[in-house]
């Protein structure tokens, strides 16, 4: 059975800096991937992490978005892509003055599971960082400092809160 979704279909959510558009689930795909669109606003980063269970690839269809994965970092605008292996810590944020939106590939399928529960997480208003941690932990996801993000954080101008 194919599954269909029309544009600006699928649930939506707040990940904290970013948003979150579901458009296919794991349940769609058999387990091979999923699919998410994300909207970034000026200002906004995703802070280091390192992926243990899945690769993702990115697909920029707005705006600017840098990436730092391990050593090499890209600025990419609309129609660039990029991959980003499991097990490499890597950051994405908005490289420029407008909103920027990217598409998610996530291979195999599940994190997207992580970024639900997230959105749950913080529409019910009970964000606790402790639980926060318990999901990220619970989806292979760990965060990492890293000796570049102050410098990315100062270049770009970025909300590092």
């Amino acid at each position: 059975m194919i599954r269909v979704v029309h544009p600006g279909e699928g649930r939506s959510g707040n990940l904290g800096a970013i948003t979150v558009d579901f458009k296919l689930w794991g349940a769609d795909t058999g387990g091979a991937l999923a699919i998410v669109e994300h909207e970034f606003p000026p200002g906004a980063l995703v802070p280091p992490h390192v992926h243990t269970r899945e690769d993702e690839y990115s697909i920029v269809t707005r705006g600017l978005i840098g990436f730092r994965s391990g050593d090499q970092e890209a600025v990419l605008g609309a129609g660039g892509y990029i991959t980003k292996p499991r097990g490499e810590a890597h950051a994405m944020w908005n490289a420029g003055s407008q909103p920027a939106r990217m598409i998610e590939v996530i291979s195999p399928a599940g994190f997207e599971l992580f970024f639900r529960a997230v959105a749950d997480l913080l529409e019910s208003g009970e964000a606790d960082p402790e639980r926060g941690a318990a999901l990220a932990a619970e989806h292979g996801l760990e965060f990492v400092d890293t000796p570049w993000l102050a410098d990315v954080v100062r270049r770009f101008g970025l909300n590092a809160a």
